[in-house]
């Protein structure tokens, strides 16, 4: 009888220890408001020091919009908000990879309100929003050879590239796998593909290939270039007959 009480007080341990090796906790993610925005009103975000006006600016830029007004809050002067936003706005263009790819200008004037200033915001583009919408993200470089080859099985004539991870040799590997692909594929007799790194320092985080580059313009058969045209010599004018009763 004893054993049987042993038995079955272990196979209730059992049981429990499984039901506890079974637990899993899950999680679901659901769309939110950034906290950036101002409330509920649309294109309206707010910010209180140069870093939440670089991941506004960055949160723009990703929905490739065009104006929006920025509230500023916890800044003591009109001097303070331009040069803030001016550094900010720097900081975009030059330091982040989406902001060097696709801005060419952003510009901002502020006002002072009860509690806060209000700044708009303008952003030029040199990228449309399907060409940032179609930038690819991957964690190295290791990634490039599959994602040109992808590029031209697919017709594209451009691949954009955001990498999580830039190191010293990786220059040398882009080149690597951009000369292995096009050997492979027969193409080292056309012409070479455009590579555009963003931004154009040591903290590169962005990759732009140019699989179809313009082609440069042909010198004319005599193997140079056009000269230019010879202006027509004008022609000499005859002086003039003296006028009547006038001795020359």
């Amino acid at each position: 009888m004893r054993r049987c009480w042993i038995l079955l007080l272990s196979c209730l341990w059992l049981l429990t220890g499984c039901a506890s090796l079974l637990e899993r906790e899950y999680s679901t993610a659901e769309p939110h408001s950034s906290k950036f925005w101002e409330g509920e009103s649309a294109g309206t975000l707010r910010a209180e020091n140069q870093q939440d006006i670089v991941n506004d600016l960055l949160l723009l830029i990703g929905q490739h919009t065009e104006t929006a007004t920025l509230r500023l809050y916890n800044f003591q002067d009109d001097l303070t908000v331009t040069g803030t936003l001016e550094q900010a706005a720097a900081e975009v263009q030059q330091e982040t990879p989406m902001g060097a790819y696709a801005v060419s200008y952003i510009t901002s004037s502020s006002q002072a309100q009860r509690g806060y200033y209000e700044a708009e915001l303008q952003i030029g583009y040199r990228r449309t929003a399907e060409q940032i919408q179609a930038v690819v993200n991957a964690t190295s470089t290791e990634a490039l050879y599959s994602l040109l080859e992808s590029a031209l099985e697919n017709g594209r004539s451009e691949l954009a590239v955001r990498i999580g991870y830039w190191g010293q040799d990786d220059p040398d590997k882009v080149a690597a796998a951009v000369a292995q692909l096009r050997e492979e594929l027969g193409l080292t007799d056309t012409p070479e593909w455009v590579v555009n790194y963003y931004p154009e320092n040591s903290s590169v985080g962005l990759i732009e290939f140019l699989l179809d580059p313009p082609a440069q313009e042909e010198p004319d058969a005599g193997g140079t270039a056009d000269a230019p045209e010879e202006t027509p010599a004008l022609p000499e004018e005859e002086p003039a007959e003296p006028e009547a009763g006038l001795t020359p």
